[in-house]
C-alpha cells in the first residue's frame, strides 16, 4: 500500500477516519473502538485543550497503559498542537517530580491506578498542571487527591461530545511532537525531541519495507511509551488496519489463544519477548493454529543466534521474521533485514529503511572499508531534533554528519551490517577487553537458559571478573553444567568467574535487560 504523502501525525488517524470510519480499529479487553470513535474522541480532547489556553508547544504528559484511552489522548494532543510526553508506567514518585519539574507539563492525562502515586508526588509541583483521570467523578472523587489547588478533571465526560470535525490549527511538519525518554541505562534518562515530520517520515518507511495494508491486525504487547510500541499504533493507523493491545504478557500462552482467536496478522517484540515465546508458551505447540500470522518483527537490542533459530524453527512456515535495528533518536526504525535473506544473513540487522543513510566511521571520522569496524552515523528525515533541556548531550551525538549511535559495525560487500558491539560496554578483564554479547550468545547456545546477562564487577586481582546472571531452562541446570558447557566454548580469559541464577532477569519498562539492576543484584 502507498500512503499519501503525510507530515502530521494525527492524519494518519484522520485520513483512516474518513476512509474506513466504521472499521475496528482497536480491540482491548471487551473494547472494540472503530476510526469514526477514535477520532471524534480525539478531536474532543483536542478541543478542550484548546479551549482551556494549551498553546502549540505546551506539553502534556500521558501517564496511562495501553488502552482506548491512550491513542484517544496521543491524538488528541498532536491534533492541538500540542507536545506529547508518555511517561513510563513503572514510575515511582520521586522520578515522576523529576520528569514533572523538568518537562513542565500544561496537563497531565492518566487514570485510576495512578492516583495513589499522584498523593506521593509533590503537590507543588502538580498544581502546576491540570489533571485529566479516566473515570474521575465516578469513582476518585473520595480519593483526596482533587483540592483547591489542585485540578483535577474527568476524562471520558469531556471527550463523550459528538465533534466530529478536526481542528484547524496551524502546525508545521517540523514542530515538536513528542518527547519519549530514553530508558536511561547509561545514566540519568534523556527527553529525545521528534517532530511530525520526523516520526510521520519514520513511520511511511516503516508501513513501506512490511508491506502492511488495511487486512494487518497486529498484537501489541509493548507498551506505547516506548519508541517501538508507538510505532506499532502509528504504522496501523496509518494503513487503516487494527490493533489488539494485550498487557498480560505475564501469561504468554493467553497471548498466543488471542493471537489464534483475532486472527493476528503481525507480532513485534524485544528479545526478551521472543524468549518468553519460546520457554514460556505453547507457541510450537500451537504453530499450526497460527495460520494468518504473516511476520513478526524484532528491535529493541540484540537477539542471540540461538533464540532466532528456534523462533524460526517454532514459527509457522509461511510467517516472515523481520530483524530490525533502531534507536528512540531515529523516530523508532533505522535498518531491517529482509526476511528472504534471514537464513543467509541472520547475524546482520540488514541495510537502511527506506528514507534513512547510514555510514560508518572510525575514531577519526573517516569512512571505513568493507569488513572493518566503524560507528553507526545516520542520517535522514527521522533524526530527532536533540534532548530536551540538554544541549551537551545533543551536541555529543549530533552534528554535520548525522546522529552517532555508538553502537560499532561492519558491512559485508553487499552493504549488509552486522553489530560488533557499543563504544562503552567492553569489559576489561586482565589486559583483554572483552564484548560481553559475545559471552552471552555462546552461552545461550548450550540451550541450558532462557535468558543471561554477562556483566563485569570490580576485581582486585584481573581489573575486573566476568559474571554471569542467568535463567535457567528448567530445575536440571546446575552451576557444574554451566562452567562445563562454556569451558567446552569459550577461553579461559573469557569464561565467567561467577554464575548466578534467578528466576527472570530484571527490565526496564521496555522489556530490556536492565543491567544495572543485575548489577544491585549481585
Amino acid at each position: 500500500m502507498i500512503l499519501p504523502a503525510c507530515t502530521h501525525i494525527h492524519h494518519f488517524l484522520e485520513n483512516s477516519a474518513l476512509r474506513l470510519p466504521d472499521k475496528v480499529a482497536l480491540i482491548h479487553d471487551g473494547t472494540r473502538a472503530t476510526y469514526a470513535q477514535i477520532n471524534n474522541a480525539a478531536n474532543c480532547l483536542a478541543n478542550w485543550l484548546i479551549n482551556n489556553k494549551v498553546f502549540p508547544g505546551d506539553r502534556i504528559v500521558l501517564l496511562l497503559e495501553n488502552s482506548l484511552e491512550y491513542a484517544v489522548g496521543y491524538y488528541g494532543i498532536l491534533k492541538s498542537g500540542a507536545v506529547a510526553v508518555p511517561l513510563s508506567t513503572d514510575i515511582k514518585p520521586d522520578a515522576l517530580n523529576y520528569f514533572l519539574s523538568e518537562i513542565e507539563p500544561a496537563v497531565i492525562i492518566s487514570a485510576k491506578r495512578f492516583v495513589r502515586l499522584f498523593k506521593a508526588a509533590d503537590s507543588i509541583i502538580l498544581q502546576k498542571s491540570k489533571i485529566l483521570i479516566k473515570n474521575y467523578s465516578a469513582i476518585l472523587k473520595s480519593s483526596g487527591l482533587n483540592s483547591s489547588s489542585i485540578d483535577v478533571s474527568d476524562f471520558d465526560e469531556l471527550i463523550s461530545q459528538d465533534l466530529k470535525d478536526n481542528p484547524k490549527i496551524k502546525i508545521f511538519e517540523n514542530a515538536l511532537a513528542s518527547i519519549i525518554y530514553t530508558s536511561g541505562s547509561t545514566g540519568k534518562p534523556k527527553g529525545v525531541m521528534l517532530s511530525h515530520k520526523n516520526i510521520a517520515t519514520n513511520t511511511a518507511s516503516i508501513c513501506q519495507y512490511l508491506q502492511l495494508t488495511e487486512k494487518e491486525i497486529q498484537m501489541v504487547v509493548l507498551p506505547f511509551f516506548y519508541v517501538m510500541g508507538k510505532s506499532l499504533i502509528n504504522t496501523h493507523f496509518a494503513v487503516g488496519g487494527t490493533v489488539v493491545l494485550n498487557n498480560k504478557f505475564a501469561f504468554p500462552a493467553a497471548v498466543i489463544n488471542q493471537m489464534i482467536e483475532e486472527k493476528i496478522t503481525g507480532f513485534s517484540g524485544v528479545p526478551s519477548t521472543y524468549a518468553y515465546l519460546l520457554h514460556r508458551s505453547p507457541l510450537a505447540k500451537k504453530r499450526d493454529q497460527l495460520q494468518s500470522l504473516r511476520y513478526c518483527s524484532q528491535a529493541g537490542g540484540h537477539m542471540a543466534l540461538a533464540v532466532k533459530k528456534a523462533l524460526r524453527r517454532a514459527l509457522p512456515d509461511k510467517t516472515d521474521i523481520y530483524i530490525m535495528y533502531g534507536a528512540t533518536e531515529v523516530a523508532a526504525r533505522l535498518t531491517f533485514l529482509e526476511p528472504n535473506r534471514f537464513a543467509e544473513k541472520i547475524d546482520s540487522i540488514g541495510k537502511p529503511i527506506p528514507g534513512s543513510k547510514v555510514k560508518l566511521l572510525d575514531k577519526k571520522g573517516h569512512d571505513v572499508e568493507p569488513g572493518q569496524k566503524g560507528e553507526i552515523i545516520a542520517s535522514g528525515d527521522n533524526i530527532m531534533q536533540g534532548y530536551w533541556k540538554d544541549e551537551i548531550a545533543t551536541a555529543k551525538v549530533l552534528d554535520d554528519k548525522g546522529y552517532h549511535t555508538g553502537d560499532l559495525a561492519y558491512q559485508d560487500q553487499e552493504g549488509f551490517l552486522y553489530i560488533k558491539g557499543r563504544k562503552d560496554s567492553l569489559i576489561k578483564v586482565s589486559g583483554h577487553r572483552i564484548n560481553p554479547q559475545e559471552i552471552e550468545d555462546i552461552m545461550l547456545a548450550t540451550g541450558l537458559f532462557i535468558e543471561v546477562a554477562v556483566l563485569g564487577l570490580p576485581d582486585n586481582l584481573s581489573g575486573n571478573k566476568l559474571v554471569a546472571v542467568i535463567v535457567p531452562e528448567n530445575g536440571d541446570c546446575t552451576e557444574k553444567r554451566v562452567f562445563e558447557a562454556c569451558a567446552k566454548k569459550l577461553p579461559k580469559y573469557k569464561m565467567p568467574a561467577e554464575i548466578k541464577m534467578i528466576r527472570a532477569l530484571p527490565k526496564n519498562a521496555s522489556g530490556k535487560i536492565d543491567r544495572s539492576r543485575c548489577i544491585e543484584l549481585l
